[in-house]
């Protein structure tokens, strides 16, 4: 008889063996018979978890959001002023990225396989998203920074576009030019005296 352990191992199995293959091969390119047989489970046992492939996938960012929260926190824990908070999303931003094998952003991959904004997956990378400017935002409001608004655009314009051109180019020190554009705006948005 299986236990309640076990089926929440068979799920993180599962939903680990789709991390694998839809960031390596794509959502739409991956198949629900290709997920079970790399978490060695039936297909049967895979829709015992999943109602769907679209709840599979939901569970595989959702999942992958909640290791980055604890990313974020990490990296906010390990400086002291917000400034620094913010140029350590750069870098945590970078590391992501390195250790994905240069293949971008799973958010953003997802979301050019699933066009409909108002389909489920799009609201997950929706979600993550605004998460990742909440966290700008919050700690350029902490640093009394001006126009943190104005200021968060343009830090995540910034961190989405090193993201995606170190996939293109398969070169993650685009990082070290974002972050010193993000140290300029920074500067530029100090409160005067």
């Amino acid at each position: 008889m299986a236990t309640s352990r076990d089926a929440g191992a068979n799920h993180q199995r599962l939903i680990d063996a789709a991390s694998k293959l839809f960031f390596r091969d794509g959502i739409n390119a991956t198949g629900i018979a290709a997920v079970a047989e790399a978490a060695g489970m039936s297909k049967m046992t895979l829709y015992a978890h999943f109602a769907s492939k679209d709840e599979l996938i939901v569970a595989f960012l959702d999942k992958r959001n909640e290791r980055w929260e604890a990313a974020v926190q990490q990296t906010l824990a390990a400086s002291e002023s917000p400034a620094q908070k913010l140029l350590g999303l750069f870098d945590l931003h970078r590391q992501w990225l390195r250790e994905g094998g240069l293949r971008g952003c799973p958010y953003v991959n997802s979301a050019a396989e699933f066009p409909d904004r108002n389909h489920p997956v799009r609201l997950a990378v929706e979600r993550h998203k605004t998460g990742v400017k909440q966290h700008l935002l919050d700690l350029a409001v902490m640093a009394g920074l001006k126009r943190p608004d104005v200021l968060v655009r343009r830090l995540f314009l910034l961190l989405e576009g090193a993201f995606l051109t170190g996939a293109l180019e398969n070169d993650d020190s685009v990082f070290l030019l974002a972050k010193d554009l993000a140290a300029e705006l920074i500067e530029a948005a100090q409160p005067t005296a």
